[in-house]
């Protein structure tokens, strides 16, 4: 009876592989002459071109003891001159994993995360040969970075279409978690589109059950074709280990900034000027939509936008652009944020009720989406847009590295007074902060809390 429950177990993973249209999984005997599946020819093909990176970073660390005031006192130089604190230097090293985009170039993309800060990069291969890395470029709003080998005989993955994944796929996870090289997980994929984690700025995760560790991140997650269709990322562990909730950033949204990183050496990210919200229920009822639209909606529009010049009007719920159905703010953010400075969008739409359609040219992102340093230098780098549903200014965005980043804010976060002065709305925001040249003293309204935080 055992024996032939394995039989339909082996049975009915085989037609599942076959049925979801792999043709790298394929089928081994076991001594009895019974068909077995395995993944095994696949991943001989496929971990050849994941890598392992090793990071090593000089920090400065200084005496503790040497810079307590009470010591620094009673130990001060003469003269007046202050007691001088030397210094020490720790070099730190740090692990995560890679993949092999472009054989011929020795291209390698990685999470920007990974390779932060360091001062030397090395990147080893399947076959044991050690590389130094040159950092070509980094996006660390998607997470992304990518790296240049000079080596032969290297092999690179095929990237499948990240648009055509569907929640319940089979997927694989390859990488380097703890150090341990090469290892492979399984698992399918949970759900497609998450965002709003506050991990990154620019946030379309594949959540997987494959597990991802730390060390994972920078790793390859493929299809069963052996094609890459995500880059593993993150995972959510409240106590620390994993429980079954990876993220993978989508290969789409990956390639789009490793060509242009690898065209300009940056990532010119263009913005169409608006401000935005999910469409609920009874937002949708009170715009007459039909009960299957969804859409977003424009809340605002800033003057000498893009979306100004193209006559987009507060109200108007966009539904499509460029044919791709778009049913929240995150989603239409990244189709924004994917195209490059200059290209035209078709935006379809509905305006009091009646169907529109638009083309809409995607504007630079320095001069409108960080309209915040327009009001006030230590707002720089901060979307801000009205609060839905009470008094104060939204942080809908946020560039990590940005000045308003450093000081603690953080997407979601409700201004609600500047400089002890209540604001009710963005207006009222630029007023009071225009007036101020110095540092400003918000009050944040986070989650449940409120707090104070000083912008220098």
């Amino acid at each position: 009876m055992l024996f032939f429950s394995l039989r339909r177990f082996c049975f009915l993973f085989s037609f599942l592989l076959v049925t979801h249209g792999s043709f790298s999984a394929l089928p081994i005997f076991d001594s009895q002459g019974e068909t077995l599946p395995s993944l095994a020819p696949m991943l001989e093909k496929v971990n050849p071109a994941v890598v392992n990176i090793s990071t090593f970073t000089t920090r400065e660390v200084n005496n503790p003891i040497l810079n307590d005031p009470l010591f620094r006192h009673f130990f001060g130089q003469p003269n007046g001159r202050q007691f001088h604190s030397p210094s020490q230097k720790r070099r730190t090293q740090s692990a995560g994993s890679g993949v092999i985009v472009d054989a011929n170039n020795g291209t390698v993309i990685t999470n920007y995360h990974v390779v932060e800060g360091a001062d030397e990069i090395h990147v080893s291969l399947n076959d044991k040969r050690t590389f130094t890395a040159t950092l070509v470029g980094s996006d660390p709003e998607v997470d992304i970075a990518i790296l240049s080998i000079e080596a032969d005989n290297l092999l690179q993955l095929s990237m499948a279409d990240s648009n055509d994944l569907r929640q319940g796929d089979f997927v694989v996870a390859i990488g380097n978690p703890f150090g341990l090289e090469n290892t492979v997980t399984t698992g399918v994929i949970s759900a497609l589109g998450r965002s709003g984690l506050g991990i990154e700025g620019y946030e379309n995760f594949i959540q997987t059950d494959a597990s991802i560790n730390p060390g994972n991140s920078g790793g390859a997650l493929v299809n069963l074709r052996g094609e890459l269709i995500g880059i593993n990322t993150a995972i959510i562990a409240p106590n620390g280990g994993n429980v079954g909730i990876g993220l993978a950033i989508p290969v789409n949204m990956a390639k789009n900034s490793a060509d242009q990183l690898l065209e300009f050496g940056e990532v010119r990210r263009g913005q169409l000027g608006i401000g935005i919200q999910d469409v609920t229920i009874e937002i949708a009822e009170a715009f007459g939509l039909d009960e299957q639209q969804r859409g977003v909606l424009i809340t605002q529009v800033r003057e000498g936008s893009s979306a100004a010049k193209a006559k987009l009007m507060s109200g108007d719920i966009i539904l499509k652009v460029d044919g791709y159905a778009v049913t929240t703010a995150a989603k239409l953010r990244n189709v924004v944020g994917a195209a490059r400075i200059g290209d035209t969008l078709k935006i379809d739409l509905i305006r009091e009720g009646k169907p529109k359609k638009f083309n809409v040219k995607v504007g630079d992102a320095i001069n409108m989406v960080l309209e915040a340093e327009d009001i006030h230098p230590r707002l720089e780098g901060a979307e801000l847009e009205d609060a839905k549903n009470d008094a104060g200014v939204e942080i809908t965005a946020i560039l990590k590295s940005s000045p308003s980043a450093q000081s603690g804010l953080m997407v979601g976060d409700r201004i609600v007074s500047i400089n002890r002065v209540l604001i009710a709305n963005y207006e009222q925001l630029a007023e009071v902060a225009k007036r101020s040249k110095g540092k400003l003293l918000l009050r944040v309204i986070r989650g449940n809390s409120a707090l104070f935080i000083v912008l220098n």
